[in-house]
C-alpha cells in the first residue's frame, strides 16, 4: 500500500497531501466550504490578478475573502510584472490577507496567452525569475508556491527548467499540470513528465491532470514518485471526492457512491452555500445552475427536470424540483474513471509577437496586465 508523507507549506501541515486547483468561477467560498467538510486537503481560491488587487477592485476583493474557519487561507495570484506581483504579495502580507500564496503559470486561455502570461510566460527564463523571486522575498516567510504547465506546446517544453528556477527562488512546491498549453484539457495528462519533473528537484513535486478518483490519485504517485496531488475537474458535482481521498491515503477501503438521494441533499447544501456566500438568494441559485449537469451525471433525470434545475432562482424552487428525483436511484458506477468538465481541443497558443524569439529577454510585453480578476 502506498505510504504519502504529509506535505508542509509554512507551520501548516497538509495531510493528506491533496489540493483543490483554483477553477475559475467554480471554488469561492461557498465550493471551498462544501469539499472541506467532505474531506482534509489545502483548498485554493480563484485566480486573483496582481492588478485588480493593488488596486482594490471590488470584484478582486469580494474573491480573497475566506471562511471563518478556513485555515490556511490559500490564494492564487495572476501577473507578469513583477512589481505589480511584488506589491500584491506585499499587501497580502501587511493585511493578513492569506496564508499561503499559489502563483499560476498554468492558465492556456487565449487572453492569458497573448499577454505573455500564464503558461506562456516560464518560456521568458529571466522574466519568470524575476516574478516567482519577487514573490518569495515580500512573502516574508509566507509559504509560496507554483502552478505551471509541461510547456506552450510539444516544440517548446518549460517544465524542468522553469522547476529549478522556482527551486531556486525559495517555493515550498512545484505542481505540474501535465499537459501543454496546447492541449488545453484535450487528450491525456503526460504523468512521465510528473516524474521527469520529480526526479529533477529536491523540493516536493505535486501532479496534477487526469485525476478522476481516488484510485488515480494513488496510481499517480506510485508511477511518478510525487509528492502529492492537485484535484481539478474530477470534483467536479462530486465534492466527494475529497473524502475518498482522504480514505484512500489513510488505507481505508470506503468509497462514497451516493444515491440521488444523498446527491440531492448535497446539491441543496452547495445552493444555500452559494446564497450566504453571495448575500442573495437569487444571485446564489443563478451561481449553482452551471453545477447541475456535473452532480446529475449519469443519473436517470429527466431533459425537462434537468433543464427546470438549470434555470431555478430560488431555493424553494430547486428544492422543489430536486423533490422530484428518484431518491433510491444509486449511484451510476458506469460514470467512474470518465471525464468531467471541459475537454475541448487541442489548438494553437496565442503569444504575444516575437515571443519565442529569445528566451533570455525580461521584457513585459505592452498591456500585458489584467485588469480584473476571474480569467
Amino acid at each position: 500500500m502506498l505510504r504519502s508523507v504529509p506535505l508542509q507549506l509554512g507551520t501548516f501541515t497538509v495531510d493528506p497531501p491533496v489540493v483543490l486547483a483554483p477553477m475559475a468561477g467554480i471554488t469561492n467560498v461557498a465550493f471551498r466550504q462544501l469539499c472541506r467538510e467532505q474531506g482534509a486537503g489545502l483548498y485554493v481560491c480563484e485566480m486573483i490578478t496582481t492588478r485588480a488587487l493593488v488596486e482594490r477592485n471590488p470584484k478582486t476583493m469580494g474573491m480573497i475573502t475566506f471562511g471563518v474557519e478556513e485555515r490556511p487561507r490559500s490564494v492564487q495570484l495572476y501577473g507578469v510584472d513583477p512589481a505589480t506581483i511584488r506589491k500584491a504579495v506585499e499587501m497580502i502580507v501587511d493585511q493578513d490577507l492569506a496564508d499561503h500564496i499559489d502563483m499560476n503559470f498554468g492558465c492556456s486561455v487565449p487572453k492569458v496567452t497573448r499577454r505573455g502570461g500564464g503558461s506562456a510566460l516560464p518560456w521568458k527564463r529571466r522574466l519568470f525569475e524575476s516574478i516567482v523571486r519577487s514573490a518569495v522575498e515580500a512573502a516574508e516567510g509566507l509559504p509560496v508556491t507554483v502552478k505551471m504547465r509541461i510547456g506552450i506546446d510539444d516544440d517548446h517544453h518549460t517544465f524542468v527548467d522553469a522547476g529549478r528556477i522556482a527551486q531556486d527562488a525559495g517555493v515550498a512546491w512545484v505542481a505540474l499540470h501535465a499537459r501543454t498549453a496546447a492541449q488545453r484539457y484535450s487528450g491525456q495528462a503526460d504523468w512521465d513528465a510528473i516524474a521527469a519533473l520529480k526526479a529533477a528537484l529536491d523540493i516536493p513535486v505535486l501532479g496534477n491532470g487526469d485525476i478522476w478518483e481516488a484510485s488515480d490519485a494513488l496510481r499517480m504517485m506510485a508511477e511518478t514518485g510525487c509528492d502529492g496531488v492537485v484535484i481539478g475537474r474530477g470534483c467536479l458535482g462530486r465534492p466527494w471526492l475529497f473524502a475518498d481521498l482522504a480514505n484512500a491515503f489513510a488505507g481505508r477501503p470506503e468509497r462514497a457512491l451516493p444515491s440521488l438521494g444523498e446527491v440531492a441533499r448535497l446539491m441543496h447544501r452547495h445552493s444555500q452555500l452559494l446564497t450566504e456566500w453571495l448575500g442573495s438568494e437569487r444571485e446564489g441559485v443563478t451561481d449553482f445552475r452551471k453545477h447541475v449537469a456535473w452532480y446529475l451525471k449519469g443519473f436517470p433525470v429527466g431533459g425537462e427536470l434537468r433543464r427546470a434545475m438549470a434555470m431555478s432562482s430560488s431555493l424553494d424552487e430547486l428544492a422543489g424540483l430536486l423533490a422530484q428525483l428518484d431518491h433510491a436511484a444509486p449511484f451510476p458506477r458506469e460514470i467512474l474513471g470518465q471525464p468531467r468538465g471541459r475537454t475541448g481541443t487541442p489548438g494553437r497558443v496565442v503569444l504575444p509577437d516575437g515571443w519565442l524569439a529569445d528566451r533570455d529577454s525580461d521584457m513585459i510585453p505592452e498591456g500585458a496586465e489584467l485588469d480584473d480578476s476571474g480569467g
